[in-house]
C-alpha cells in the first residue's frame, strides 16, 4: 500500500497534469478567439464606453486593441475602489528601512493626493496628451505622479533615479516633456544621492527646454530651487484644486519608457491605456493570485517596466495592496529583511529579481535570518528580470518552502509571456523554465530562416502576431524603428531577442540574449552606449564591451579597449579613469569594474567586431573561429586578456 506522503505525491501529479490541460485550453481558447477571449477579461474594468472592435488589425502589423473603446487608467486603480466602499483599505504600505520610515495611504488619501496633483498639472496647463518626465526615488509621491499623469491623460516618462545626467537629458530631449517631476534626493546604503544636482545638469544639456520642475523635498537633502523653474510640491499641493478622471481612448499613449537600444539610442516603448489595463488586471488574478484586499509586493523600481507593472498599476487596478520598498535585499539592515517585511505587512505574493535571491542567499547561506519569520501568509515567490538560474531557485524553494517560480517578460511586453498560472492552474515547476506560454502569446522557437525548430533545439524565441493587449503599441514617434527592431527578421511575428528552446511539454527555456543588450541585475543596458563612453577617454582608440557570466548579478559589462599610438598612461590609472567615466555618463546602475588594455581587437575582414567569440572565451564555451576572421591571432590575445582578469581559462 501507499503511504500517506505517496498518496499525496500521486494526487499532486495528477493535478498538476490537470491543470496543464487547462492551462492549454485558455492557450488555445486566447489564439483561437482573441476578441471573445479578451471581451471577457475586459468586463472586470469600469468602462465610459465598452469596445465594440476588441482586435482592430486594419493596419497591421500595428494592431489596436479595445480601438473604440474609453475609460481612465486611474479611476480603475484608485476612484472606483473608493465608490466601492474601500476607501479605508490601505492602497500603498511604504516601507523605507534607509529612512526608518514605514506608513500605510490609503484608497481615499491615494485619490485625494493624486487629484490635487494632478490639479496642479491642469493649472499650469498640462493637457492630454503632454508628456511628463519623473526622475525620483522609491517614495509614495512617485507613485501620485504616475496616476496623477494618467488621471489627466498626459504621457508620462519614468527615468530611474540611477540614471547619469547626460542619459537623463536624451530622455527629455527625445519625450519633450513640460513638465519634469522631481525628489532633492535619492537614499541608497551608501548614502544620499543627490538628484536635484543631476537634474540641473540635465537641463543645461537639453536641447528641449522644459517649463516647469517639481520638486519634492526631502529632509536629508534640501535642494535649490531655480526661481522661475522650479516649485516646491508640498507648498503648490497644499493649495491645488482637485483634478477629475479625464475621458480617454483605450488606444491613447499612458505612458513612454525607455530601454536601452543597440544603438545606444534609447528606444521609448508606448503602452496604450485599455489593453495595459485589461492585460494587468488579468495577470494578477492568473499568474499571480492577488484579489482586492490582497497585499502584493514587487521589490522592484518604478523605474523599470516591473515597477510600472506591478509596484504601481497592477496591484491597484485589482483592488489590492502594494508595498513599496525603499531598500536593498541585503545591508538595510540585514538579509533577513524582505522575510520580516513579509511576515509583518501578511504579503501573499512577493515578486523580485533572481540577483536579490542570489544576493541574500550570499550573505545567508544557510538560512539562519528565517529562522523565527512566520511565513505563513506567502503562498507563491515570482522571480524574473534575468534568466533564473536551476540553483537560485532550488535555494529559495528549499529554504523557504513555497514555489518559486520563474517567469519571463520584457519592458516591450508588459507583463509575462511565459509564466506559471499560480491563480488559475498551477502547472509543475521545471528549474531553468519559466512554464509555459501565457494566454495571449503565440510563442515559437525558430532557426534563422524563420522556420519552427523540434522540441529540445535552441533558436530565436519569437511571437506570432498579432501581440496581445498591454504589450508595446510602437516606439515613441518612430514607428520605422520599432518595426525594423522587432518585425522585420520574421515577418508576421515579434522578434523577443532572446534564444532558447521548448521541451518536448511545451516548457519554455530562455538561455541568452541574441543581440548585444546585456542583462546587469535585471536592468538591460547597451554595449554600444558602454563602447561609446570608452570611447570618450583621450587616449582609447577603439573599444569593445562584451556581458560576462557574473554570479550574483547574472551578466556583468567587461571592457577592452585599444589605446592610440604613444599613450603612456598606466594600467591602473587607466582603469580608475574609465571606471569613472562610465559611472559619470551612465551611472552606478551600470557596474561596471573589468576593463583593460587590448593591443588590437578580433574583426572580421568587414571590420565586425567579434563580440560573441569574445563571449564565448570569456565564459569558457566551444567556439569556433569564423571564417571571415582578419587576423586569428587576436583570439588568444583576447584569451589573455581575460584570463588576467579573472575569466577565460587559459590554454594549458
Amino acid at each position: 500500500m501507499l503511504t500517506e506522503q505517496q498518496n499525496a505525491s500521486v494526487a499532486q501529479v495528477a493535478n498538476q497534469k490537470q491543470n496543464q490541460q487547462k492551462h492549454q485550453a485558455l492557450h488555445q481558447a486566447s489564439l483561437l478567439n482573441k476578441a471573445e477571449f479578451w471581451g471577457e477579461a475586459a468586463k472586470t474594468l469600469d468602462w465610459i464606453k465598452p469596445a465594440q472592435t476588441v482586435l482592430d488589425e486594419s493596419q497591421a502589423p500595428f494592431y489596436h486593441w479595445f480601438a473604440d473603446g474609453e475609460m481612465n487608467t486611474c479611476y480603475n486603480a484608485v476612484d472606483r475602489h473608493v465608490l466601492a466602499g474601500r476607501g479605508d483599505q490601505v492602497a500603498i504600505q511604504y516601507v523605507s528601512p534607509v529612512t526608518d520610515t514605514e506608513y500605510g495611504i490609503s484608497y481615499a488619501e491615494l485619490q485625494a493626493q493624486v487629484s490635487r496633483l494632478a490639479g496642479f498639472m491642469q493649472s499650469i496647463g498640462i493637457e492630454k496628451g503632454d508628456r511628463v518626465v519623473i526622475y525620483m526615488p522609491m517614495v509614495p509621491e512617485t507613485a501620485f505622479a504616475m496616476l496623477a499623469c494618467a488621471r489627466i491623460g498626459a504621457i508620462h516618462s519614468v527615468v530611474f533615479g540611477g540614471f547619469a545626467a547626460n542619459e537623463l537629458a536624451t530622455r527629455i530631449n527625445d519625450a519633450k516633456p513640460k513638465l519634469v517631476l522631481s525628489a532633492s534626493c535619492g537614499i541608497e546604503p551608501s548614502g544620499v544621492i543627490p538628484y536635484k544636482p543631476l537634474l540641473d545638469k540635465a537641463l543645461a544639456q537639453s536641447v528641449h527646454q522644459v517649463d516647469h520642475c517639481l520638486i519634492l523635498n526631502r529632509s536629508q537633502y534640501q535642494a535649490d530651487l531655480l526661481e522661475g523653474r522650479d516649485l516646491d510640491w508640498q507648498a503648490v499641493l497644499a493649495t491645488a484644486p482637485k483634478a477629475d478622471c479625464v475621458v480617454l481612448k483605450a488606444t491613447d499613449p499612458l505612458y513612454v519608457l525607455y530601454t536601452s537600444g543597440t544603438t545606444g539610442q534609447p528606444k521609448g516603448v508606448v503602452r496604450d491605456n485599455g489593453g495595459h489595463a485589461v492585460a494587468l488586471a488579468w495577470s494578477m488574478q492568473h499568474i499571480y493570485d492577488i484579489q482586492a484586499g490582497d497585499v502584493f509586493w514587487a521589490a522592484s523600481d518604478v523605474g523599470w517596466v516591473v515597477g510600472h507593472s506591478y509596484i504601481v498599476y497592477g496591484p491597484l487596478l485589482v483592488g489590492a495592496t502594494t508595498l513599496m520598498y525603499e531598500g536593498k535585499p541585503v545591508g538595510t539592515p540585514d538579509p533577513g529583511a524582505f522575510w520580516r517585511t513579509i511576515a509583518k505587512y501578511k504579503v501573499k505574493s512577493f515578486f523580485t529579481a533572481p540577483t536579490a535571491i542570489r544576493a541574500i542567499k550570499r550573505e545567508d547561506p544557510d538560512g539562519e535570518y528565517l529562522q523565527g519569520v512566520d511565513l505563513a501568509c506567502l503562498k507563491n515567490v515570482f522571480l524574473a528580470g534575468e534568466r533564473c538560474d536551476p540553483d537560485t531557485l532550488v535555494w529559495a524553494h528549499t529554504k523557504l518552502a513555497k514555489p518559486v517560480i520563474d517567469h519571463w517578460w520584457q519592458t516591450e511586453t508588459g507583463w509575462p509571456v511565459a509564466a506559471n498560472l499560480m491563480g488559475t492552474a498551477p502547472v509543475a515547476i521545471k528549474p531553468g523554465s519559466p512554464a509555459l506560454p501565457v494566454p495571449g502569446y503565440a510563442v515559437e522557437v525558430v532557426d534563422e530562416l524563420g522556420e519552427q525548430v523540434a522540441p529540445n533545439t535552441s533558436g530565436n524565441v519569437v511571437i506570432k502576431l498579432p501581440l496581445p493587449p498591454g504589450t508595446l503599441t510602437t516606439l515613441w514617434q518612430n514607428d520605422q524603428r520599432y518595426q525594423d527592431s522587432y518585425l522585420s527578421m520574421y515577418p508576421g511575428y515579434y522578434l523577443t531577442g532572446d534564444a532558447g528552446y521548448t521541451d518536448e511539454d511545451g516548457y519554455l527555456y530562455i538561455m541568452s540574449r541574441i543581440d548585444d543588450i546585456i542583462n546587469v541585475a535585471g536592468h538591460r543596458l547597451s554595449t554600444g552606449r558602454f563602447e561609446e563612453v570608452l570611447c570618450q577617454h583621450p587616449d582609447v582608440a577603439e573599444a569593445a564591451v562584451i556581458g560576462v557570466d557574473d554570479q550574483l548579478k547574472g551578466q556583468v559589462p567587461l571592457g577592452l579597449v585599444v589605446l592610440k599610438k604613444g599613450v603612456t598612461i598606466s594600467d591602473e590609472e587607466l582603469h580608475k579613469q574609465l571606471i569613472a567615466l562610465v559611472r559619470q555618463e551612465i551611472g552606478p546602475v551600470a557596474s561596471f569594474r573589468l576593463v583593460s588594455a587590448i593591443q588590437k581587437l578580433p574583426k572580421t575582414r568587414s571590420g565586425k567586431i567579434l563580440r560573441g567569440t569574445m563571449r564565448k572565451i570569456a565564459d569558457n564555451q566551444q567556439f569556433t573561429a569564423p571564417a571571415t576572421i582578419e587576423d586569428p591571432q587576436t583570439l588568444e590575445l583576447v584569451r589573455t586578456a581575460l584570463t588576467r582578469m579573472g575569466y577565460a581559462d587559459a590554454l594549458v
